[in-house]
């Protein structure tokens, strides 16, 4: 891992690249840039889970990374094994993978050079926790989300906030509720629906925001009174209000040549050392104890699970002894 101090250029999400001693990190790959510019926009999107702008030797974590994780990420963490919130998807555990919670995490502090999030920020009822914790564990990364714009008007039953970009600042917003403006989305339902979902598959750059950060995430929430820690039960939101494309042609397809990469990058993936990462995320102590089927935290007594060689690290989850 590079340990050398930052230098160089320095700047948010909302610049063009940010560069210091280890990463230049380019929002787009060249590949991407040229597709843009010959008006093959859907390709160039399909293109960016495998743009990860670090060197080699840098040590990547993905969080929220579900059944389809980044090629580049070397350790994964999801909350779930199973879960409504991607669509039943099985977890994909093709490398160092634990389950535990973004809010809580459980890795030393910048244990990591880059930090993955993609789809995951817009979960979580707690913004300000989830990216202080980001910032813990990692010294640069990308976070990647649905506009608020698209959320508003086709709001997802499991997204507990409306997130946009304004110059390089993340802007969150917390929901209250499922659906925020019921009379908004019927009228997007009964008059503009097919346009706008063309518009959002033809041209997905502009209703998705994607940030990139260095050192610390610029962000604002703007009503942090509104509790959104609420539980969607499935008539709480609209019909429509799934995954637009999560059964399309396209996607599957991607899916396809991400696990042909996945295999690739497999063999030049470096090893890991997952215990040398973690901590308890109760007491945060980095002593553990690693018995076939658990880590023992030495210092609150907290069992957590192994099950299928997985970390379970999530305090729920864990016993105490005495």
């Amino acid at each position: 891992m590079n340990t050398k101090q930052p230098t160089g250029r320095h700047a948010v999400g909302g610049d063009r690249e940010i560069e210091n001693c280890s990463m230049v990190l380019r929002q787009e790959s060249s590949a991407m840039r040229l597709l843009q510019a010959l008006g093959f926009e859907r390709v160039a999107w399909s293109l960016r889970r495998l743009h990860c702008p670090v060197t080699k030797d840098a040590l990547v974590l993905e969080v929220g990374s579900g059944g389809k994780p980044y090629p580049r990420a070397d350790v994964l963490l999801d909350a779930y094994e199973n879960s409504r919130e991607r669509n039943w998807a099985p977890l994909k555990v093709d490398r160092p993978t634990v389950l535990g919670f973004v809010e809580q995490l459980p890795f030393r502090d910048k244990a990591f050079d880059f930090v993955i999030a993609s789809h995951v920020l817009e979960h979580s009822a707690d913004p300000e926790q989830f990216i202080a914790e980001l910032q813990r564990v990692a010294k640069a990364g990308y976070i990647e989300v649905p506009d608020a714009l698209f959320e508003r008007i086709n709001p997802l039953l499991d997204h507990h906030l409306e997130i946009t970009q304004r110059d390089g600042q993340l802007v969150i917003r917390k929901k209250p509720a499922p659906v925020v403006d019921h009379n908004l989305v019927d009228l997007y339902e009964d008059r503009a629906k097919r346009y706008v979902i063309e518009l959002f598959v033809g041209h997905p750059f502009a209703f998705h925001v994607r940030y990139y950060w260095r050192g610390k995430i610029n962000f604002v929430v703007v009503n942090p009174e509104i509790d959104a820690a609420w539980f969607a039960q499935e008539t709480e939101a609209p019909k429509f209000a799934t995954s637009l494309l999560a059964s399309s042609v396209r996607h599957r397809v991607q899916g396809a040549v991400l696990n042909l990469l996945q295999k690739i990058n497999r063999g030049r993936r470096r090893r890991v050392d997952l215990q040398e990462l973690l901590r308890c995320p109760a007491c945060m102590n980095e002593e553990l104890v690693s018995e076939p089927e658990h880590l023992l935290c030495s210092k609150c007594n907290r069992i957590y699970p192994v099950r299928n060689g997985v970390p379970v690290m999530q305090v729920s989850a864990a016993s105490v002894i005495s």
